[in-house]
């Protein structure tokens, strides 16, 4: 049972500041779109798998001034925290293998943001063979997750994904994570491995189509 609805609802109005702090804690989100923003810097059709909330589509939206951005959940609560621009921005409920039926080819950029640990593993080679046939040509997939590795911040963010959402988490490790993405986009693909503040479990890998 997630448990995530109940703990925002008692926040009321400050529930953004104090979801906004609990990320901080894991992870540095705005460190993040600064480093997406360099990986594809001419970027405009950009789409984000598993946006949630909306939090990172806001930064992505300031980031990137001129792109129009698609954002897709499977989430009801898809976009309810979304407070920039609304002219270029598309907030929609649906899987990335519709999106891929539908418009293959059409995205310069993709994100992907702490996503595939939520999916299940017989799930992700579908998922990830969806954002590769969403890319265009040159286009590029930003993959971030959190790695398994085991500290007491590594317990707290078990914890808090698996009860906050409900659902049942599969970390995979940096090396598991790249043979994963090798397999859907060949390992010529992969780029570059970084890591973001403030835990080295958080990494990062540019993937080029």
């Amino acid at each position: 049972m997630a448990i995530g609805p109940i703990v925002r609802r008692a926040f009321g109005p400050f529930e953004r500041q104090v979801a906004e702090a609990w990320r901080a804690l894991f992870f540095n989100l705005d460190d993040w779109i600064a480093m997406v923003a360099g990986w594809a810097p001419g970027a405009r059709r950009i789409l984000e798998l598993g946006c949630g909330e909306g939090y990172s589509t806001e930064r992505l939206a300031a980031r990137f001034p001129d792109a129009e951005i698609l954002a897709v959940d499977i989430a009801p609560n898809i976009g309810r925290l979304y407070a920039g621009p609304a002219d270029r921005v598309q907030f929609r409920i649906a899987y990335a293998e519709e999106l891929a039926a539908q418009c293959p080819g059409q995205f310069d950029l993709i994100v992907l943001t702490d996503v595939l640990h939520h999916v299940p593993d017989a799930m992700r080679a579908s998922l990830l063979g969806a954002a590769r046939d969403l890319l265009a040509p040159g286009g590029v997939l930003a993959f971030k997750d959190w790695e398994r590795r085991w500290s007491p911040i590594h317990a707290l963010a078990y914890s808090a994904d698996r009860w906050l959402t409900g659902d049942r988490i599969a970390y995979l490790t940096l090396a598991e994570a790249r043979a994963v993405l090798a397999e859907t986009f060949g390992a010529e693909a992969l780029g570059q491995t970084r890591h973001i503040a403030p835990w080295a479990h958080n990494y990062a890998i540019r993937v080029a189509r």
